[in-house]
């Protein structure tokens, strides 16, 4: 599913990648772990086509990212990649359909297949009852479950999640991080997740710990 070789990115003097390497496979879950400023997040960036690397290859699905143009690029995301953050950046003035719907209008898809499938993912998520609530309605975790159906909305083949439990209290984190085991079990769905919590990192397929711009060996 991924491919990253020998991946390096500086900014100014600052060398954040100093080389990684990362293979996924389809089906599985795998954690990044390691102290703030260790590169997670620029690899996640990397990884997801947010950001180029300034040396090494990347393919997903066996497409090299950087034959493509900025524009083939946010082409490939919008249909192949799918994302969950820290805070679920909804759109305030939209309810969770309309929400979920965004990625499906991007792709220009038309209303009569794409609020379908938004309520199809929601009623999946446990959200069946919030369809039309807006953000300021819905919890912390229903907001996050909304996000993740977001991210699903294009049957992405990844979904890369930077911190998604980290804004949650202790029981909607556990629910989340049963959901995306839900999510692989039933629909061999791949995420590689950028996470400090360690319960989440220890339920992965594997736990990769970056320190220093490196994965530990």
């Amino acid at each position: 599913m991924i491919r990253a070789n020998n991946i390096k990115k500086s900014y100014g003097n600052l060398s954040v990648l100093k080389g990684v390497d990362l293979e996924v496979n389809q089906g599985e879950i795998v954690s990044i772990v390691g102290k703030s400023g260790a590169g997670k997040s620029t690899l996640l960036h990397i990884a997801g086509t947010l950001d180029m690397p300034d040396e090494g290859t990347l393919y997903i699905n066996d497409v090299n990212i950087a034959t493509l143009s900025p524009k083939e690029v946010a082409a490939f995301r919008n249909e192949h990649i799918g994302f969950v953050f820290q805070f679920h950046h909804l759109l305030p003035e939209f309810n969770a359909v309309e929400n979920v719907c965004i990625p499906a209008y991007i792709q220009k898809q038309k209303p009569a297949s794409a609020i379908p499938r938004a309520k199809e993912l929601l009623k999946y998520l446990g959200l069946g009852e919030r369809l039309d609530h807006k953000p300021t309605q819905l919890s912390g975790g229903e907001q996050q479950r909304v996000a993740v159906a977001r991210a699903l909305m294009n049957q992405p083949a990844i979904v890369f999640a930077d911190e998604p439990s980290g804004n949650l209290d202790s029981a909607s984190s556990k629910d989340l991080h049963q959901l995306l085991f839900k999510l692989r079990d039933d629909f061999k769905q791949t995420f590689v997740i950028v996470t400090h919590n360690e319960e989440l990192a220890a339920m992965s397929d594997r736990r990769l710990v970056m320190s220093d711009g490196r994965f530990e060996d």
